[in-house]
């Protein structure tokens, strides 16, 4: 069985370090964000402005990470489909460009604050603008921590499910759990119950992307393994891609390829 590559590791190393990232910096930026998103009159008060502008620095930082893990991963999940790691990218960019409207509104809500607070403005207006921008963020986080994780996970869970990467009870969670985080993000959009941050537990087919990515292996017809680039096309093939070497098949093999030379003796690179 062959070893992973340097650069393999390396991806796996960074894809491992981002991906921790966007939680770190995701619990952090909903924890900074407490006064602006649970104080009705916020932009009335003295307010916390530098503590909600250190939670708009963290989703940024989430954003660039998010968008991260997908590129990272894409070169190991797109040797199952290119359609699907393709989507996984896209929904990772459209996930952080929904953050970012998120994080934009309420900084504009610090900005109404600090500008008409204190200059003799409408105290009502400013308070209907407020809450109008933190609905704003509400909705912003139901499309991208519901809809977009939920579809995350669909696809990530069927190429690692496909791909034979991560133990098939694993992959369940994201076969399973992302369509049943879109299915609770349309309950909340229809006001069943109030949204939160339970889904968290359905992102373990990414978590295990991890230990599992630095040694991608696929069975032989023959039964032995060997790396998935080696079963790339040529002109597909790039530097750090792992190649093995022709790998022997029992003696009994052996002698059935004798009577019959059309049968490969070994794993064709």
């Amino acid at each position: 069985m062959s070893m992973p590559t340097p650069e393999q590791q390396r991806r796996a190393r960074i894809f491992g370090v981002l991906f921790a990232l966007t939680f770190v910096t995701s619990i952090a930026g909903l924890i900074l964000y407490d006064p602006v998103l649970n104080d009705a009159d916020y932009i009335l008060g003295p307010g916390a402005d530098t503590r909600v502008e250190l939670g708009a620095l963290c989703e940024i930082f989430l954003a660039i990470t998010n968008i991260g893990t997908a590129v990272v991963l894409w070169p190991i999940v797109r040797r199952q489909s290119e359609t699907l790691a393709l989507g996984y990218v896209a929904s990772r960019i459209v996930e952080s460009i929904v953050i970012v409207v998120g994080l934009i509104s309420l900084l504009s809500v610090v900005t109404l604050r600090e500008d008409f607070a204190g200059a003799g403005a409408n105290a009502g207006s400013l308070t209907i603008a407020g809450k109008s921008l933190v609905a704003v963020h509400d909705s912003t986080f139901l499309l991208g921590p519901g809809f977009c994780v939920g579809v995350n996970g669909l696809l990530l869970g069927y190429l690692f499910y496909r791909s034979g990467l991560v133990p098939g009870w694993i992959a369940m969670f994201g076969l399973i759990g992302g369509p049943l985080i879109f299915a609770s993000a349309i309950a909340v959009l229809f006001g069943a119950y109030e949204q939160d941050g339970a889904h968290f537990i359905f992102s373990i087919p990414e978590i295990t992307a991890l230990p599992t990515s630095s040694g991608v292996r696929v069975p032989t017809p023959r039964g032995s393994f060997t790396p998935l680039s080696a079963n790339m096309p040529a002109s597909r093939m790039k530097p750090g891609n792992t190649v093995v070497a022709p790998t022997p098949v029992p003696r009994s093999s052996s002698l059935r390829a004798k009577l019959n030379p059309r049968r490969p003796n070994f794993v064709a690179l």
